[in-house]
């Protein structure tokens, strides 16, 4: 698992449930209506529709909730003015930052993300400066204790998956981002019991940071993420889990 991954997993695990739970339903229903906007209000012909409305039953987002807010996309619920956009930028020993956010005034966000930049060492970048440095993969998490690395394999890579790796609690199954859904169902379908499952950005390499540096990056990473405009933030530190324990 990255090492941004397990950071995001320790700071859910140690806030608030409720608070978390609130800001995680504003984020899913600002990307439902979002991806409705995009490609329409039908998720059978809109894949990221359709995983975000999932992720929103998982989180235990009401019906109610994701209906409004993709009629709020397609324009039943009122006119919005929302857009997707992408900062790239540095963090503090080199470390590439890419933060997706969702904003109807993309002149206030911007200069609010450049000073979170700045204030933690960072600095932003130009487009496509660090883009490049991430793939977008679907990511599947299960338990070690689940079933064996081998039997796992098997069944993940029938159903379609590129690749599985272990880590120290779980096994990560990587798929490309159209064969995601796909993959995560077929293994629910033969009583595989899925961890945490999404489509992220995955870096190409990472960059090892203790000390100092790795204090910092984990206080910028804290900042975007807990910024009301920002869906997701993603980096490329490599950080010893003790040091994540501590920060976290």
């Amino acid at each position: 698992m990255s090492g941004h991954s397990k950071w995001h997993n320790i700071r859910i695990k140690k806030q608030k449930v409720d608070q978390v739970r609130g800001k995680l339903f504003s984020r899913l229903s600002r990307e439902i209506t979002v991806a409705a906007k995009e490609g329409g209000g039908n998720p059978d012909g809109n894949a990221r529709l359709r995983t975000a409305i999932e992720r929103g039953r998982e989180a235990g987002m009401p019906n109610d909730n994701i209906q409004r807010a993709i009629q709020r996309g397609t324009g039943e619920g009122g006119t919005i003015s929302l857009e997707t956009i992408t900062y790239e930028g540095y963090a503090p020993g080199g470390v590439a930052v890419l933060v997706e956010a969702v904003t109807d005034n993309r002149n206030r966000t911007a200069p609010e993300i450049r000073a979170i930049f700045a204030r933690h060492g960072g600095r932003f970048g130009e487009a496509g400066s660090v883009a490049w440095m991430f793939d977008k993969k679907g990511e599947i998490l299960v338990d070690k204790t689940a079933l064996s690395e081998d039997d796992l394999m098997l069944a993940a890579l029938e159903a379609g998956a590129e690749d599985i790796r272990s880590g120290e609690e779980a096994y990560e199954i990587i798929t490309a981002p159209e064969d995601f859904l796909r993959v995560k169902q077929a293994l629910v379908e033969r009583g595989i019991p899925v961890g945490s499952a999404d489509v992220t950005m995955m870096p190409r390499s990472t960059v090892r940071l203790e000390g100092k540096d790795a204090k910092q990056v984990l206080q910028l990473m804290e900042e975007l993420e807990d910024h009301d405009d920002v869906q997701r933030a993603y980096a490329n530190f490599d950080i010893p889990e003790e040091i994540l324990q501590q920060v976290g």
